[in-house]
């Protein structure tokens, strides 16, 4: 799927992001790796996996390809954008590879699978070829590779999440941190391909997770963002628990290690998302007050098409439930326009769903048929990409006022606010982000602050993207911030 607009599902400045050493690194390496990263928040975190299987082999990161002994690229296959700039990449690093004796080139994750023959045999742009699935075996292939021949394994599997394994984590702010909780996804929606990239759903030991989050609150860090395709289905059996730990307990579990520990999650299938999930948020301060929720069209019939298992009216009654329980709950969703056989009248029901769920933001995208779908075997991509395009331009619009109205709503109120760092337009600002996931910029003033403090931020004005503040001049006592 191709994107356009200013609400992106992937970080568009984190494309192609080089992964960053760790700060103060004491160690001395004799070869570097450089890791470049591409796709969903998933990918960053496979990275970070990847760079600690490296790290035990005595490799260290760098940011500077031209120093680097291993190259690898970490794949998207959601978007033909994304190969487009995979393989444009590839031929760039064949390029250094020719200047420089002994490097080796890598792909990593979801392009690995489907177009293994290509990159290997017949483009011969790469040596290596890991699927996500496959990364505890980076150091033999690595030798294998480097002994002239071709690397390759792409096998899925039941049972690997990389649970022991811990990550090391890319240099961004010290505040915030991803922690993978499951792999692969059940959900056969017609248009994706990630079940077929990145296999069946496994659930990550309960245990492990909460030792993760527990040393990164240690650490210094203030909030964790939980991973998965779709967490809601989170699922694990052991010789502990009585019962299964369900989402559910998992969110409640990591929101008892501290008041202060903030606890995001996504993405969530409408399907999944259960009334013990919301009231525990319902329950949970720490437990952020946002959920992405996509709904990928307001259409029945195209819904049924893309076997997404809901109607519009189940969708519509899921928002309520929501905001019966969570009434102070910001939503976003994800939405495709113009897939097979959508008629102006399924269009009209897509916009509508948008004002009825008023989304503080979307991620919206025009249909592309990816190679290996379900949706590409069984339906004829008919809709012309003029009529795509002005469509989604129409859904964006739409959205646009949306996000207008809900940071208007904000104007007035007072939020506790995490500093993440600097705002980018100026030293003299914070910048941080609300419960509900929104980023607030305000004056630094003359209180000493840092990145990782709590603050309360009163809202004075709004742009689309952005709430603007300054912290608030009643301040609320010690204890009411630790738990509010």
């Amino acid at each position: 799927m191709l994107d356009s607009g200013i609400n992106k599902v992937h970080d568009e400045t984190r494309q192609g992001e080089a992964f960053a050493p760790f700060a103060l690194d004491p160690n001395q390496y004799s070869k570097r790796f450089y890791i470049e990263s591409y796709g969903c928040q998933m990918n960053f975190a496979d990275s970070e996996i990847v760079a600690s299987i490296l790290n035990q082999q005595g490799f260290g990161a760098t940011r500077n390809v031209e120093e680097a002994d291993l190259i690898f690229v970490n794949t998207c296959s959601i978007r033909e954008k994304a190969e487009q700039t995979v393989r444009k990449r590839l031929h760039d690093f064949r390029r250094i590879k020719e200047e420089k004796p002994g490097l080796l080139v890598g792909v990593l994750g979801c392009m690995a699978e489907r177009l293994k023959a290509k990159f290997l045999e017949e483009e011969k742009l790469v040596d290596m070829v890991v699927g996500p699935d496959a990364y505890r075996s980076l150091p033999a292939l690595v030798e294998e590779a480097g002994s002239g021949s071709r690397a390759i394994n792409v096998l899925l599997s039941r049972d690997e999440t990389y649970a022991d394994i811990s990550p090391v984590r890319l240099d961004s702010n010290g505040v915030t941190a991803f922690v993978s909780i499951m792999r692969g996804c059940n959900n056969m929606c017609s248009f994706c391909v990630v079940p077929f990239t990145r296999g069946r759903e496994r659930s990550r030991d309960a245990g492990s997770i909460l030792r993760e989050c527990t040393d990164l609150f240690q650490q210094g860090y203030r909030e964790v963002t939980l991973l998965g395709q779709n967490v809601d289905s989170y699922h694990f059996n052991d010789d502990i628990h009585t019962a299964p730990v369900t989402f559910a307990n998992l969110l409640e579990s990591i929101a008892q290690i501290s008041p202060l520990l903030r606890v995001r999650f996504s993405t969530s299938h409408p399907k999944d998302i259960t009334d013990d999930v919301l009231h525990t948020m319902a329950r949970y301060d720490n437990i952020c007050k946002y959920i992405h929720l996509p709904v990928q069209s307001g259409s029945t019939r195209i819904l049924q098409m893309m076997n997404r298992t809901y109607t519009r009216e189940w969708y519509m009654a899921k928002v309520d439930r929501i905001r019966e329980i969570v009434p102070d709950c910001s939503i976003s969703a994800d939405i495709i326009t113009g897939f097979c056989t959508e008629t102006e009248e399924d269009h009209a029901d897509t916009l509508s769903i948008m004002e009825y769920a008023g989304y503080d933001y979307s991620y919206m995208f025009f249909y592309s048929e990816r190679p290996g779908t379900l949706a590409a075997r069984r339906y004829k991509d008919d809709i012309p990409e003029d009529v795509k395009k002005r469509r989604l331009s129409e859904v964006i619009a739409m959205q646009n006022k949306l996000s207008r109205e809900r940071n208007r709503f904000d104007i007035g109120q007072t939020y506790k606010v995490l500093i993440e760092g600097e705002s980018k337009k100026s030293k003299d600002d914070w910048m941080g982000r609300n419960s509900q996931n929104k980023v607030v910029v305000f004056p630094k003033g003359d209180q000493p602050r840092v990145k990782g403090d709590y603050v309360w931020v009163k809202v004075n004005e709004c742009t689309q993207g952005t709430l603007l503040g300054e912290i608030a001049v009643e301040q609320p006592d010690e204890q009411a911030l630790v738990t509010a």
